[in-house]
């Protein structure tokens, strides 16, 4: 075998649409192809479910290698995946350009393409991957809607476990009665002196921050106009993770090619791009372009693109800030989010908060466990637990005031974690703050600008 790869990982283009991309016995071969080499190495053991579930199998399997295991045991690995990318960008040795051609997340990406071509999401996974529907419908009547999904909501959660697979126990997003998108219309007013005077962007508003959290929509707004930035908000539609995430190639695609087309008229005059929470700045940065490698549209946009803190670190270093953060008393806990990461970028957002006098940061870089709608369903709920208890158990030694995290639903999953070693032991793991926090709402906070 040879030894590991010492260059940067290497993504190669997704080939979705030759039909040998969804046959199933060339599909086993480079399963089998890819455990075996994963079996020999297992640097991955830690990272996810998905690989204790692999060298179990192999383990407990008569002869101890892959030879003996038959590959109806395979899709509780694939299925546990939760494509955060971390084997991929920071722990596998065999990723391209090695030999190997290693790329573990998007082997387990084409298994769930092929199974999506040949029997379509479940009736309940697509209604739950439906965000801008779901978005809409449920700001119309948020009130009731934030009820109906409430943690221990003894009358409509077991309902909705029963019925939609959701977990009773897993907390949900509230939701808005007004998006980020029509809030928005009537932005703070830029500040024309300041050194970053002249730049415009475009904030790419997230099915999330559109209707779950438009407050961190207004702290990007507030902090870049106070810094000189001119914004406009456009929310053509959802960036397609959910879809994703269940194999539908085909859709996100389309999705792609309607956004790239909605941006073009502002990259044309100049606009940057700013993706509001990392998972979406990864489908628009590297994801799409793996799709669609040829479309000249979305590899533009790709190359426009920044992740909100990425954006205002770049004014810190180069224009210099106009509005000087104060110190933020009681500390932060930051989890920097898996596809936050999975960017290539460093680590973006404890550089933002750095930025914040006396900062008293205690970095966490373990997976939240959440995974996108992985986490929430009932049958991976305890595992995500268990998968993020590490960070939750970071988070809880500390105590600080706040805790953080580039993506806002692996904030909510922590605090859950957070709670309940609390609950198992008060002596050694602090109770959760109220809520999380994205790090721009921190940000904006110490600037005092909300």
């Amino acid at each position: 075998m040879s030894e590991g790869g010492l260059e940067a990982p290497q993504r190669i283009p997704l080939n979705w649409q030759d039909p040998e991309f969804y046959d199933a016995e060339a599909i086993d071969a480079e399963l089998r192809r890819v455990f075996d080499i994963c079996h020999g190495c297992r640097l991955c053991f830690n990272l996810c479910d998905s690989f204790p579930r692999l060298f179990d199998l192999i383990d407990e399997s008569e002869t101890g290698e892959l030879d003996s295991v038959s590959s109806d045991g395979f899709k509780p690995v694939v299925d546990a995946c939760t494509l955060c990318d971390m084997c991929f960008m920071s722990t596998c040795p065999y990723t391209p350009p090695h030999e190997f051609m290693l790329d573990f997340p998007h082997l387990m990406l084409r298994h769930r393409a092929a199974e999506h071509k040949a029997k379509g999401k479940g009736f309940w996974d697509d209604q739950l991957t439906r965000t801008d529907r779901n978005g809409r419908l449920a700001g119309m009547a948020a009130p009731l809607a934030n009820w109906a999904t409430k943690t221990g909501n003894g009358l409509t959660r077991p309902i909705l476990e029963d019925v939609a697979g959701v977990d009773r126990k897993a907390e949900l997003p509230k939701f808005h009665s007004k998006s980020f998108a029509s809030r928005a219309a009537h932005g703070p007013e830029v500040n024309r002196e300041a050194p970053a005077a002249g730049r415009k962007a475009v904030l790419y508003a997230t099915c999330f921050v559109n209707y779950n959290n438009p407050g961190i929509g207004e702290a990007t707004q507030a902090i870049l106009a106070a810094n000189g930035v001119e914004t406009v908000v456009e929310y053509p539609e959802c960036c397609g993770m959910p879809q994703l995430e269940h194999g539908d190639l085909a859709d996100v695609a389309g999705r792609a090619r309607r956004v790239a087309a909605a941006m073009k008229p502002w990259l044309d005059d100049g606009y940057d791009i700013i993706a509001l929470v990392p998972s979406c700045a990864l489908m628009l940065k590297f994801e799409w372009p793996l799709l669609l490698p040829d479309d000249p549209a979305v590899r533009r946009l790709a190359e426009a693109t920044r992740d909100v803190a990425q954006y205002i670190v770049e004014i810190a270093k180069g224009e210099g800030l106009a509005v000087k953060p104060k110190p933020l008393d009681g500390g932060v806990s930051l989890h920097l989010a898996c596809h936050a990461r999975a960017q290539n970028i460093g680590q973006k957002a404890a550089e933002m908060l750095r930025l914040i006098p006396d900062s008293d940061l205690k970095i966490i870089e373990r997976c939240s466990g959440h995974g996108g709608s992985w986490g929430i369903k009932k049958e991976n709920f305890e595992t995500a637990l268990k998968v993020g208890k590490n960070a939750a158990r970071a988070a809880g030694r500390e105590g600080k005031e706040y805790v953080a995290s580039e993506c806002p639903l692996a904030g909510m999953h922590m605090l859950q974690g957070m709670e309940i070693l609390n609950g198992e032991n008060p002596d050694n793991f602090h109770a959760p703050p109220k809520t999380s926090h994205h790090p721009v709402e921190l940000f904006a906070r110490a600037c005092g600008l909300i």
